[in-house]
């Protein structure tokens, strides 16, 4: 897949997410039966794997509501949430890349969901989930290796599989660009926000035991380079003259090539990574979230952030108009001192922070992990019945 100069992305508008495909009644059809690949569940929980298991515990949900069965698989002894109508099998023949590729189409013959932008390339019957186009975007925030793999995987993947997902209509679009499939081809089942709800910050010592004396912005994300950090840490000096620290969370992934942020100033702080019920703990407790990236294919910590009373600046690039509607403010990802202004606004104005807060929690409300499940299962029912 061909990199692409960041400057010419194409600006998303604002709009709500996509209707799920067409249901059909579970009553007039058999029930469903298929199988699930459990990769995700080996994994570090970024904001791919929140989805995969969002997603996949909303599926148990309402296939013990409407009946029909699923058997997730992953590898080795790794635990797995208790499912009720979801059975959990391990294979311990291979780890990775390998499992999913040589091991995965061997165990079941079913039609296999795939969430993680991977899935097996020798299966036709199978949905893969395949979340951004950063890797062509943006090829130098990815390690050599991860970019050879999807590189080689993906338009393989777009042509084999029955359906192809994605989380964002920006997302489908710049699929359509870089691979072999039709943006119409595309259907886009967007994250969700109701996770949020299970964090507890009353749980989290986490703002006592750092001493948060002085109001802070808070910034959710690895150390890759397309997430941008580098340029809120320019404003360092600029904040700490008005009496706001930076706080970071987030660690570094091998699949991205290292960004160095060098000596950090006073008043930035970087906390690696955080569970979450310190994640609600400092959202709830911070000026405002910034998410700076040059492009993501949607953008998990703006609804997090939203649904959890926390005003939002974002980048004005790729997704994030498209997620934040009118419930945040935007920011040119390479224009410190738009940042800057925006910020002070909060800083300096209750009405205003309130006023995003109030928005941005009826914005969260589009986004649904249940409505976005419920679009797999009629996804795979219509496939399943010869409709792709």
């Amino acid at each position: 897949m061909p990199a692409m100069n960041i400057d010419t992305l194409p600006q998303s508008s604002a709009i709500d997410t996509a209707p799920a495909p067409r249901a059909l009644s579970a009553t007039m059809t058999e029930p469903l039966s298929f199988a699930i690949n459990g990769r995700f569940l080996t994994q570090p929980v970024t904001g791919v794997q929140r989805y995969a298991r969002e997603i996949t515990a909303h599926i148990d949900d309402l296939l013990q509501e409407q009946g029909g069965r699923a058997s997730l698989y992953l590898p080795g002894s790794s635990e797995a949430p208790a499912y009720r109508a979801i059975q959990t099998k391990r294979s311990q023949r291979l780890r990775g890349h390998f499992w999913e590729q040589m091991t995965l189409p061997t165990l079941d013959r079913r039609f296999l969901l795939n969430l993680c932008n991977l899935g097996p390339v020798v299966r036709r019957r199978q949905i893969v989930c395949i979340h951004d186009a950063n890797v062509a975007n943006m090829p130098a925030s990815y390690s050599k290796a991860f970019r050879a793999v999807y590189g080689t995987l993906l338009p393989l993947l777009v042509r084999r599989a029955a359906a192809i997902t994605t989380v964002s209509h920006f997302s489908a679009g710049e699929l359509a660009r870089h691979l072999p499939i039709a943006r119409e081809d595309i259907v886009v089942l967007p994250n969700g926000h109701e996770h949020v709800f299970r964090w507890n910050a009353s749980r989290s010592s986490i703002r006592s035991k750092h001493r948060f004396e002085r109001p802070y912005v808070f910034i959710i994300g690895s150390r890759a380079r397309h997430k941008n950090v580098a340029m809120v840490l320019e404003l360092a000096e600029a904040l700490d003259e008005l009496g706001i620290d930076i706080v970071v969370t987030g660690g570094q992934s091998s699949i991205f090539a290292t960004e160095e942020h060098g000596t950090p100033a006073p008043n930035v702080r970087f906390m690696g990574f955080v569970d979450d019920d310190d994640l609600a703990a400092l959202l709830q407790g911070a000026l405002c979230l910034l998410f700076p990236s040059f492009t993501e294919g949607f953008g998990l910590p703006i609804i997090e952030a939203m649904a959890l009373g926390c005003p939002v600046i974002s980048s004005d690039r790729a997704s994030m108009p498209e997620v934040c509607g009118e419930a945040a403010l935007l920011a040119p990802p390479d224009q410190p001192a738009t940042w800057l202004r925006h910020i002070q606004s909060l800083a300096s104005s209750d009405t205003l922070r309130s006023a995003f807060v109030e928005q941005g929690r009826k914005r969260v409300e589009a986004f649904s992990w249940r409505k976005s499940a419920q679009g797999y299962l009629d996804l795979i029912r219509e496939r399943q019945a010869g409709k792709a």
